[in-house]
């Protein structure tokens, strides 16, 4: 079997349905920056041990960001979208467990620390542009799955969290930006 088509030879690709586009339409920006992402994911994997499961559960990841790659490559929804709530509110739950697992934070940190962890800030910068790309889209006029929006940017906000938890797992403190102004607070409940 080959893997190549030559079609793309010209500068041309074909979106989920047949339509003819640019390599660099908003489009394939979209969901090529979700496949960078996907890799990124995978490399990060590479640093932890195959029976961690965070290794198992980074996995589950990547299976849900092929998920919203595929739901950007549709245009017009010409086939039911993938990305699925239950997958936002999964993660918020490990959000939710790795923040309480880590100190409390006040200001900025640098990324970095351990391998793993600095894997997954790279991670959380990909999720962040993928986000971006998805909303130049929509200011073009295409049509995005809200629910892929939505994980997205939840996504980042689970990288985030994960880094600091491999950090905190293997001993790495958090370094905090020597300029930052409270950003975080905890907020009182009354």
């Amino acid at each position: 079997m080959k893997i190549y088509t030559k079609y793309g030879d010209q500068g041309f690709t074909r979106l989920v349905g047949g339509a003819r586009v640019k390599k660099n339409h908003a489009r394939v920006a979209a969901y090529g920056t979700i496949d960078e992402l996907c890799c990124q994911v995978g490399f990060a994997r590479s640093f932890l041990n195959k029976e961690d499961p965070l290794n198992q559960e980074l996995m589950h990841i990547q299976q849900v960001i092929f998920d919203c790659s595929s739901d950007l490559a549709v245009p017009d929804e010409i086939r039911p979208y993938r990305t699925e709530e239950k997958e936002i509110n999964w993660l918020e739950a490990q959000i939710d467990g790795y923040s309480e697992e880590t100190p409390e934070i006040e200001f900025f940190i640098l990324p970095g620390g351990t391998q793993a962890a600095s894997a997954l800030h790279v991670a959380r910068g990909m999720t962040r542009r993928a986000e971006r790309e998805a909303v130049s889209l929509m200011e073009n006029g295409e049509t995005v799955n809200p629910v892929a929006l939505k994980y997205l940017n939840r996504l980042s906000d689970y990288f985030f969290s994960l880094a600091r938890v491999v950090n905190a797992r293997a001993g790495e403190t958090d370094i905090f930006y020597h300029k930052s102004k409270k950003v975080f607070s905890t907020k009182k409940k009354e």
